[in-house]
């Protein structure tokens, strides 16, 4: 039996969600591995959360696919902002939590640092002890990462890899390259 990995990221935002989550399990099936993806149906579904509102259905069935994977592979290139998306890294943590390997991939080679910074615009300066800060005064994190320190500290510490990519403009959500390079890295350790 293939082990399951769960595909994490804001792809499932996309207008084209079910073309590309079809595109990621067949990536995850040519390494060994069956993909997972939040917009899956879940066998067993309890019959009580029908009266549940659709997103804490979507919650409670995007954290019982996590529960029953091996591992997950997770989205992390920018999302509406300079960091990842808010759920993928809810994500990243909960699977932390339950102490499966994280793994991680974006279509950003572009440090976390500077990113904030292009984002902040005019907004970034430097303090007096020359560190960068925002409009508020509030410290820029500035440790040379891809993202928040936490995200890749938990992605390290669960025994995962991080794989980055710079891409052509127009291809941030198209590109597969540090997916598959993610994959192969999560194949390798699941075969372990």
């Amino acid at each position: 039996m293939r082990p399951r990995v769960y595909l994490a990221g804001p792809d499932v935002f996309l207008p084209t969600a079910l073309v590309r989550a079809a595109a990621l399990k067949g990536v995850c099936a040519g390494h060994g591995l069956h993909g997972v993806s939040p917009l899956d149906a879940l066998d067993g579904e309890p019959a009580s959360w029908a009266g549940l509102t659709e997103a804490r259905a979507i919650a409670l069935r995007n954290e019982a696919h996590m529960a029953g994977c091996a591992a997950l592979i997770a989205n992390l290139t920018p999302f509406r902002g300079p960091s990842a998306d808010a759920g993928t890294v809810f994500e990243v943590g909960f699977m932390r939590a339950l102490g499966r390997p994280v793994f991680g991939w974006s279509n950003s080679a572009e440090g976390f640092t500077e990113r904030t910074r292009g984002f902040l615009g005019a907004a970034a300066t430097r303090g007096a002890d020359g560190a960068w800060v925002d409009g508020e005064g509030l410290l820029v994190e500035a440790f040379g990462l891809a993202d928040n320190l936490m995200i890749e500290g938990a992605i390290l510490a669960s025994g995962g890899a991080l794989f980055t990519a710079a891409v052509a403009d127009g291809a941030r959500w198209v590109e597969l390259a540090a997916f598959e390079r993610c994959v192969a890295a999560a194949a390798r350790t699941l075969a372990g």
